[in-house]
């Protein structure tokens, strides 16, 4: 019985410890009870810390900040038009960065000023994970080792409200109005509100592959490396093997037992 308790401290132990910074500014009270719990697949936040100016805010924060016990750290705007609260939060993870307690920090904004923190925090070998809106700067996404976007945490309804509805087909009356401008970037504005398989990084995947067959966990690993903002959830699928069996016209799959026979793993092949 002591034996089976000190392996159950041994395994919380190598749970990976987390500071989780929220820049009050660019980010949303609603989108906070998501992304806290997407962090949990990451490890165990120690810290949770929330930067901004408080004060007329009409306690917007006050709830969020109280239900999952975060850490308000308030920061006046000294001059009217600057952005005090970047600054402090950069300050506070260099902070917490030296002490040396932390396996990952998670960064939640969409702000491109945090790129500089994002590569600083990497360079000491900690993990960096970002949250932050789709039109988040290419810089700072790339800066984390895993950028995530806080659409694909929201509950389905409010997604297919604002990111994967296609658009409505126009009433006779718009079309009779559409210039000839218009009518050229109709189908450009179609395309983008519907994601695509980046298929150079698939190729570039495959070409540096043992064989023409890869497992499904050796796959998914080296795609999310190429592309930090990588998720099944961006083509509107919940896990990697959703999105495999999705796109059957450019792959193709099969399931393998293990030499035990005991469990089956997927291994992927490209198709096109």
């Amino acid at each position: 019985m002591s034996k089976n308790k000190i392996s159950f401290n041994v395994a919380e132990e190598k749970s990976a410890r987390l500071a989780v910074l929220i820049d009050a500014d660019n980010a949303s009270a609603q989108t906070i009870d998501a992304i806290l719990e997407e962090t949990t697949k990451f490890g165990e936040a120690m810290v949770k810390r929330i930067y901004g100016n408080f004060v007329g805010d009409n306690g917007k924060w006050k709830a969020v900040i109280n239900e999952h016990a975060i850490k308000p750290m308030q920061q006046f705007a000294y001059t009217t038009g600057k952005n005090a609260t970047d600054g402090f939060m950069i300050i506070d993870a260099m902070d917490l960065l030296y002490t040396g307690r932390f396996d990952g920090f998670c960064l939640v904004s969409s702000d491109s000023d945090f790129t500089a923190l994002a590569i600083r925090l990497k360079e000491q070998g900690v993990t960096v994970y970002g949250f932050g809106k789709k039109q988040t700067p290419e810089a700072f996404r790339n800066a984390c080792s895993q950028f995530i976007y806080v659409e694909n945490l929201m509950p389905e309804p409010a997604q297919k409200d604002t990111v994967t509805d296609k658009p409505q087909k126009p009433t006779e009356k718009q079309i009779q109005t559409v210039s000839p401008e218009n009518a050229q970037a109709q189908p450009k504005i179609a395309e983008q509100l519907e994601n695509k398989l980046p298929l150079e990084t698939i190729h570039k995947i495959f070409e540096h592959a043992d064989s023409e067959w890869m497992a499904m966990t050796a796959f998914g690993a080296t795609w999310k490396r190429l592309q930090v903002d990588f998720d099944p959830r961006n083509y509107g699928c919940k896990k990697f093997t959703d999105l495999v069996k999705k796109y059957s016209d450019v792959f193709d799959y099969e399931m393998r037992k293990t030499a035990e026979g005991t469990q089956e793993h997927m291994y992927v092949k490209l198709k096109v």
